[in-house]
């Protein structure tokens, strides 16, 4: 069965956008920086990391507002954040417009979206897009595994990937790699004994 991942680089105080994100201005006020690691900045530890994503990966579920600041000419082009793998947007409503098969409306809920995308993906990952889906599925005992690539920048305000929880969530550190332009970093959620 299909893991759940949250892959997010992120500033070191925890936002994954600056201020004032839109689809002008996806990646907010001061925080572009935020995947160079991606890019100009890339060493090939860095390009490894990467490429063991765009490998692994065999689903994707984000949330409606990151669907929105990038589907489309300007950004993913015909396709979602991950090319051609299917794509599960949660959202209150499903659009009036049409947009490519790749991306699939789920109007009831995280937990829905999560199962529909573990069945897309079969034995590969089910990676979490932006941070509403990452702080809906967490609390509900629906992540495997935090990876973040925390990028050595204080942006001070934005989207922070994580929200208030109701209790503490213990994780396990797996990995620890420090390259130049981040530090990457992955976690495996642990359940608590006779939870999921």
């Amino acid at each position: 069965m299909a893991q759940v991942i949250c892959d997010m680089s992120i500033s070191l105080d925890g936002y994954v956008t600056g201020p004032n994100d839109s689809r002008e201005n996806p990646f907010g006020d001061g925080a572009r920086m935020l995947h160079q690691w991606m890019s100009d900045q890339a060493t090939d530890e860095d390009r490894a990391i990467l490429e063991n994503v765009v490998n692994d990966w065999g689903a994707v579920v984000m949330g409606r507002k990151s669907f929105a600041k990038n589907e489309g000419a300007g950004g993913w082009g015909q396709g979602g954040p991950m090319g051609d793998l299917p794509c599960f947007v949660v959202t209150h409503q499903v659009p009036a417009e049409s947009y490519p098969p790749v991306f699939t409306f789920v109007t009831d809920g995280v937990v829905s979206a999560i199962e529909q995308a573990k069945a897309a993906a079969g034995d590969k990952v089910v990676g979490l897009h932006g941070a509403t889906v990452m702080q809906q599925a967490l609390p509900l005992g629906l992540v495997d595994e935090i990876r973040v690539h925390v990028v050595p920048v204080l942006v001070g305000a934005g989207t922070p990937l994580f929200g208030v929880l109701d209790s503490s969530i213990t994780l396990e550190r797996t990995r620890v790699l420090a390259t130049p332009a981040a530090t990457h970093l992955s976690y495996r959620v642990v359940r608590s004994p006779g939870g999921e």
